[in-house]
């Protein structure tokens, strides 16, 4: 694995990621336990964020350890691992330069993926520099395979990927860098919006795609 920075051990590696969590709670960028966290540590091992858990309220020991296939390694608590573990683990299956991926629903770059609406609009100098533009994959169920496999294409080429009325995933070299990305897409986004790029019409899910997040209620444990 070729890594230009020095890794983080599994101390460094835990308080970053609770750290970043308060910081995407604070920002409005994931609403009550939405979005997910990971680093790559020196060891090669991963730390992930549990379900069912605020970003704003994550602890050290909620934190669960895992390798580069999923496997568990570390889980004191016996939290539930985020369902969007898969997605995590494709970014660092095809990037071996990456070393942190963050997952949320920050407002104003989720209504272009609500839209199903790259961000491509060269307006912005810091977007370009640091995220370059921004597709939008297509529609899959949350917590999939299928929606791991639905940003493949573009993960190579990119820094960050909107998924169709989902959120955004970010990724870097780096916990802060992966962190960062997301703020500045949520900055460009605030900016083409202001600059007339409307993320309209929004796409409703079909009665297929419905169903199919109905579906997954019992899974992640969700009672009406």
């Amino acid at each position: 694995m070729s890594n230009a920075i020095k890794l983080p051990d599994d101390r460094e590696a835990k308080r970053s990621i609770v750290e970043i969590g308060r910081r995407m709670y604070e920002k409005n960028y994931c609403a009550a336990n939405d979005g997910n966290i990971s680093c790559r540590t020196a060891q090669n091992h991963l730390w992930v964020t549990p379900s069912g858990v605020s970003k704003g309220f994550l602890t050290e020991d909620m934190l669960v350890k895992t390798d580069l296939a999923g496997n568990i390694l570390e889980n004191p608590e016996e939290r539930k691992i985020s369902s969007e573990l898969k997605l995590h683990l494709k970014v660092y299956a095809l990037r071996d330069d990456v070393n942190a991926v963050v997952h949320a629903h920050p407002p104003k770059a989720t209504a272009f993926a609500c839209a199903r609406k790259a961000m491509t609009k060269p307006v912005v100098s810091e977007a370009m520099l640091n995220l370059g533009e921004v597709p939008c994959a297509p529609f899959a169920v949350p917590g999939t395979e299928e929606l791991a496999e639905s940003i493949v294409p573009y993960v190579a080429d990119h820094a960050a990927v909107l998924m169709a009325n989902h959120g955004a995933v970010t990724w870097g070299e780096s916990m802060i860098r992966a962190y960062y990305r997301l703020e500045t897409l949520e900055y460009y986004a605030q900016i083409l919006m202001l600059t007339g790029e409307r993320p309209e019409p929004a796409v409703d899910l079909s009665p297929e795609e419905t169903a199919a997040i109905r579906s997954c209620r019992e899974k992640f444990g969700i009672r009406l």
